[in-house]
């Protein structure tokens, strides 16, 4: 059986009979963007609260931190996403089940939230290995001028420990954007969703994936530089986190 390419297939309209097959990819990629931007957000802002609670002198803060890394990061994503979307509606109370069952994107906001906590427990732990990285001089210089523990990470090594951590940061954000393709086992129309629709209705397999491929590589790309910018932009001269091309 021989198969039928179609590169046209593209400006063919899609059955909801207002976008083409391309504006339907298209929308798709949005909704990728958008819920890996929200994501993300979530997972640096609770990454970086765990990442910094482990390095405190409080054992039972870093004992709950440890715990909070160890359940997000050792249970899969796709089994993290059916939990908070098919799961937690059916485990509170019957109301606020009722209430986020009802939500017109409820697929998106499960999809942001299960991405986000899953996320967040890998930066929790690069957070955590960046401040560790620091000489222990910057804490106690930090403190001998007056600094309390929480300006002493806000004003020194947060600062410093995010430089360091730019590289391995960029990573997890490229993987936050490839792994929303996992939201489609929930109902959210993304890239990789949309894709296979297209797959579905055409029968242009080919074309359908290779068009998200490309897409896929393209916002990654443009990510890498950004960041890649960004790290250049932020080295400190003679600083350890700066990597020798940032230093040009």
């Amino acid at each position: 059986m021989n198969y039928h390419w179609n590169w046209g297939i593209f400006w063919d309209i899609s059955p909801d009979g207002a976008h083409s097959y391309l504006q339907t990819l298209l929308l798709g990629t949005t909704w990728t963007l958008a819920t890996a931007f929200f994501a993300w957000c979530l997972a640096l802002l609770f990454g970086s609260i765990i990442g910094v609670i482990r390095t405190t002198p409080n054992a039972w803060l870093v004992r709950l931190g440890n715990a909070y890394v160890e359940l997000f990061r050792n249970i899969p994503l796709l089994v993290q996403m059916f939990l908070w979307y098919f799961v937690l509606p059916e485990v509170v109370p019957q109301a606020i089940g009722t209430w986020l069952k009802q939500q017109p994107n409820a697929s998106f906001y499960t999809a942001v939230v299960a991405l986000g906590f899953y996320t967040s427990a890998r930066v929790a732990e690069q957070v955590r290995a960046g401040i560790l990285s620091l000489a222990q001089g910057q804490r106690l210089a930090a403190l001998a001028l007056g600094l309390t523990l929480p300006q002493a990470y806000g004003f020194v090594l947060l600062p410093m420990a995010y430089r360091i951590m730019l590289p391995p940061l960029t990573s997890e954000l490229l993987n936050i954007i490839k792994n929303s393709s996992v939201a489609l086992t929930i109902g959210l129309m993304e890239l990789t969703a949309r894709a296979r629709s297209m797959q579905e209705f055409s029968f242009q397999v080919f074309e359908a994936f290779t068009a998200a491929t490309v897409i896929y590589i393209v916002i990654n790309i443009a990510v890498t530089f950004a960041m890649r910018a960004l790290e250049r932009r932020t080295a400190v001269s003679g600083f350890i986190g700066a990597s020798p091309a940032a230093a040009h």
